[in-house]
């Protein structure tokens, strides 16, 4: 036995022939696989490559229910439009009712205190009057036709129409008016008989014939004055003495005493 058995040997051991054939055939394949490919490379990218994406299509359906939709989208928007002016028109309106109603109440209140002094004003005429009638006049009046001093009858009836007469001077003028503050002419003469207990008609035309025709060349302190034709008459006075008499002359005047010269009476009655 060698010396050199015991020592392992270095040396690789020798491949069989079919292995190395095999490994050499399966080379040769992957190279020709890959000559072929490298081959067929570049005629392939020459080639550009392409791809159709293909986007739905709108149905009928489909159309009509995008129509709808942007035609409810438009009327929202134009409720919430026209809300909005409604709303705005509701505040402007509300802030102008509030403001009406501030001027009508300080018109109403400026109106009451101008009615309460009015009536104030008018109490204190009416208590003036009352106590003017409470003074009859006795002083002596000259007569229409001499001119001589004559005397206010002491019987009391023709004295007391003269006072209330006298009371109301300063009285307006009113078609139709029989007092208190307001007369028209033949209102204010039948008035004024009442105080004597004289059943006056109510008319200027009535009370022309209601009494005694006594004419102008004669008067006394009563006699009733009317202008225009007896029976046909359109005002009435009464004679108060010197010339003068007191009528409801119209509206400019009111109530006034008047000289017969600047307006002659066209005749006269008595009465008392």
């Amino acid at each position: 036995m060698s010396h050199t058995a015991h020592i392992p040997s270095h040396r690789k051991p020798r491949r069989s022939g079919s292995k190395l054939a095999l490994r050499a055939g399966v080379a040769g394949g992957v190279l020709s696989t890959l000559a072929v490919a490298g081959a067929a490379g570049p005629a392939t990218a020459a080639e550009p490559v392409t791809e159709t994406i293909e986007l739905p299509t709108l149905t009928a359906d489909l159309a009509i229910q995008v129509a709808q939709s942007a035609s409810a989208t438009q009327l929202a928007a134009v409720s919430y439009e026209v809300q909005a002016e409604q709303d705005a028109a509701t505040a402007k309106a509300a802030k102008q009712a509030k403001k009406d109603l501030a001027d009508a109440e300080r018109k109403a209140e400026a109106k009451k205190k101008a009615k309460a002094e009015a009536e104030r004003k008018a109490a204190q005429e009416r208590a003036s009057r009352t106590a003017s009638r409470t003074t009859l006049s006795a002083s002596a009046a000259p007569s229409a036709s001499t001119g001589s001093q004559v005397s206010v009858p002491s019987s009391g009836s023709v004295s007391a129409v003269i006072s209330f007469l006298k009371a109301q001077l300063g009285d307006a003028y009113v078609m139709g008016g029989t007092g208190p503050n307001s007369w028209d002419c033949s209102g204010l003469v039948q008035a004024a008989f009442q105080q004597a207990g004289v059943s006056l008609p109510r008319t200027s035309q009535q009370q022309s014939t209601a009494g005694t025709q006594v004419g102008t060349s004669n008067l006394q302190v009563g006699d009733i004055l009317y202008w225009g034709g007896a029976g046909s008459a359109y005002h009435t006075g009464v004679y108060i003495g010197n010339g003068q008499y007191l009528d409801a002359a119209n509206p400019g005047k009111g109530v006034v005493i008047q000289n017969l010269s600047g307006y002659p009476a066209s005749g006269a009655i008595r009465v008392l």
